[in-house]
């Protein structure tokens, strides 16, 4: 080869790799973006795409949650207020971690009652869970507390709860896509309108973080709302 065309080949090649450089950025830069409050308290997540209000709705709360988690059932009451409060959607998720014996089996129960009696039925089973959590410490104490909260409520309790997988499968399917994200733990709260997404890992921030993305958004609270802490 001769001189002339090694130096020429070289050139292409230089020309052809300052030009993949170029759009890496670009690729690799997220495409909403990415805040936290407090500020710097954010984790880092490998894909929000998903993190969106539902159809029809501006600004929704979006949380992962493990039953079996004490951060989650300090978090509870506060998320379910905030919801109530500025009446916008709450998109839950379950994430049960795998260091945590009765949170799938707990998650099971959740998606039986909803599917099979109703939203509001399982929300009060969550939130019975959350309120017992520190006296359930197995597999046997959480079916025996499930009996008696169907007991309490006039419920016939199901002998196998989830014969055909059906429950197993919505909770595993809400614990992939908290992996796709790359969550490493639970609650994973966000504030998120169509254009944005704000992670709260203060809970008691909710009200503020609320309000600044409704001002985003573009939405219109309503005209009267009680005072929030």
């Amino acid at each position: 080869m001769h001189l002339t065309d090694m130096t020429m080949n070289r050139s292409r090649l230089l020309v052809a790799v300052v030009a993949v450089a170029m759009t890496l950025p670009f690729a690799a830069a997220p495409v909403i973006a990415q805040r936290a409050v407090p500020p710097g308290s954010g984790d880092p997540f490998k894909d929000t795409s998903m993190i969106k209000p539902p159809l029809g709705a501006r600004v929704a709360l979006f949380e992962f949650e493990d039953l079996e988690c004490p951060a989650c059932a300090r978090a509870y009451p506060m998320v379910h207020a905030a919801a109530a409060h500025y009446n916008i959607p709450l998109v839950r998720k379950d994430f049960p971690l795998p260091m945590h014996i009765w949170s799938l089996d707990a998650a099971i129960w959740a998606r039986y009652l909803q599917d099979k009696v109703s939203p509001k039925m399982a929300d009060e089973y969550r939130a019975a869970v959350f309120a017992a959590q520190a006296g359930i410490g197995s597999k046997d104490d959480m079916l025996i507390f499930t009996r008696r909260f169907f007991q309490s409520h006039g419920l016939s309790m199901p002998f196998v709860v989830d014969p055909m997988g059906e429950f197993r499968k919505e909770v595993l399917v809400d614990k992939a896509l908290g992996e796709k994200m790359g969550l490493v733990h639970t609650p994973t709260i966000f504030v998120c309108s169509q254009h944005e997404w704000v992670q709260v890992t203060d809970p008691t921030q909710l009200y503020q973080t609320i309000e600044a993305v409704e001002s985003q958004a573009g939405a219109n609270p309503p005209a009267k709302r009680a005072s929030h802490p």
